[in-house]
C-alpha cells in the first residue's frame, strides 16, 4: 500500500498492529492512535491522477509490514543521528523522516555520509514540511507513533529488515545534469555562501548567478559526486546583499556546475518516468520544487505515488529529485 486513505482507515490499520509510514497534516497525524508507525507533516502528494494538496481528512500511508520481515521503530535526537546507521539491520533499509529547519536537518545534511556503513546500510526517506502558505507560522513535525509524540527537531526511523533472499535498491530520478560551462567550487561546507571560485577565480556567487540569468532558482547547482549528479537547490538569492542560501549544503572538493536548462519541466519528468522500471517499488518521494516549477498539481506524470517533500533522503540529503526504493 502506497496511497492516500482516510484518517479513519489509517487508524484502523494502526489498531490492528500494522507497521506504517504516514504523511499528512499535523492535524491529521495528531488524531491517530498510538502504534507501530512513524509520521511526518506535509500536505502535498503525487498520486496516480497527479499532484494533490490535502487537508486533515486524508493521510498517505505506506504499509511497511508487507515490505520486510521485521520493522523496528526508533526516534533519535540531533546528537544521535549516527545511531541510524549503527542500529540498522545488515540487510534492509532505514526509512527516515526529519523535520525541515532544525538542527537534525542540518546535521544530517552535513554528516550523513561520514559513517563507514553509510552506503552499506541505506538510509532513505524525506524531510517533512508544511503548507507553503503557513511559512513563518507553523513548524514541520515528525511523529513517533509508538506514543504519538510529536518532534520538532530529531528523526523518526523505521528500521526494516528484509528477508535473506531480498535486497533493497535505492534509486534517484533526476531530470538535471551539469551544463558544459563554468566549474564552481566552495571553500566551506554549508547552507549559505557569499563567495565561491568560478574556474579558479573568486567571485560573489549572487552576482555571478545574476550574470548567468539564474536568479529565479529554477535550475540547481549540480555536483559531480564520483560520477553521480547531486543537486543543490537555491532557497534564496539576494543580489543586493550578495548572499545565497541553499536547501542542501555545498561541500568542499566537489565540482559544481549550473544545471543544463530544461525546456518543458513536466514533459521531461514524464519522459524519464516512462523509461523507469518501477518493478518492486515500495516507497517514493518527490521534491516540492519539482511540484512547483513543474506545475504538477493535477497533472499525472507516472511513477510511484508518494509525498512531495522539503528534501529527499537517499544516503544523504538531496534536492529536486525523486527517490525510489525497490525491493527485489
Amino acid at each position: 500500500m502506497n496511497e492516500l486513505i482516510s484518517v479513519a482507515a489509517a487508524a484502523e490499520l494502526i489498531r490492528n498492529g500494522v507497521a506504517l509510514s504516514i504523511a499528512g497534516t499535523a492535524g491529521a497525524l495528531r488524531t491517530l492512535p498510538a502504534g507501530p508507525w512513524i509520521g511526518g507533516t506535509i500536505p502535498y502528494f503525487m498520486v496516480s491522477g497527479g499532484g494533490v494538496v490535502v487537508g486533515d481528512n486524508r493521510v498517505f500511508v505506506t504499509d511497511l509490514s508487507k515490505v520486510g520481515a521485521e520493522v523496528r521503530i526508533a526516534c533519535y535526537g540531533p546528537d544521535e543521528l549516527a545511531r541510524i546507521t549503527a542500529e540498522a539491520f545488515d540487510n534492509g533499509f532505514s526509512l527516515t523522516i526529519i523535520p525541515a529547519g532544525g538542527q537534525a536537518h542540518g546535521r544530517f545534511a552535513r554528516e550523513a555520509t561520514d559513517s563507514a556503513d553509510a552506503f552499506l546500510k541505506p538510509t532513505v526517506g524525506w524531510i517533512s514540511g508544511i503548507h507553503l502558505d503557513d511559512m513563518g507560522r507553523a513548524h514541520a513535525l515528525v511523529f513517533d507513533g509508538r506514543s504519538g509524540r510529536e518532534v520538532e527537531d530529531g528523526a523518526v526511523v523505521a528500521h526494516i529488515r528484509l528477508p535473506d533472499d531480498k535486497l533493497a535498491s535505492v534509486e534517484i530520478v533526476n531530470i538535471f545534469e551539469q551544463d558544459d560551462g563554468d566549474v564552481l567550487r566552495f571553500d566551506q561546507v554549508g547552507f549559505e555562501a557569499t563567495e565561491c571560485t568560478v574556474n579558479g577565480e573568486r567571485v560573489n556567487l549572487a552576482k555571478y548567478l545574476e550574470k548567468r540569468g539564474a536568479t529565479d532558482g529554477r535550475l540547481p547547482l549540480v555536483g559531480d559526486y564520483a560520477g553521480a549528479c547531486i543537486n543543490v537547490s537555491f532557497q534564496s538569492i539576494d543580489v543586493d546583499k550578495g548572499q545565497v542560501a541553499f536547501y542542501a549544503p555545498v561541500f568542499t572538493g566537489i565540482d559544481y556546475r549550473l544545471a543544463r536548462p530544461v525546456g518543458d519541466y513536466m514533459a521531461e519528468f514524464r519522459r524519464r518516468l516512462a523509461e523507469y522500471d518501477a518493478t518492486g517499488a515500495v516507497f517514493s518521494c518527490n521534491c516540492i520544487l519539482n511540484f512547483l516549477f513543474g506545475e504538477l498539481e493535477g497533472k499525472a506524470i507516472g511513477g510511484v505515488e508518494g509525498p512531495v517533500t522539503f528534501g529527499e533522503i537517499a544516503y544523504q540529503l538531496l534536492n529536486q529529485t525523486m527517490v525510489v526504493v525497490r525491493v527485489q
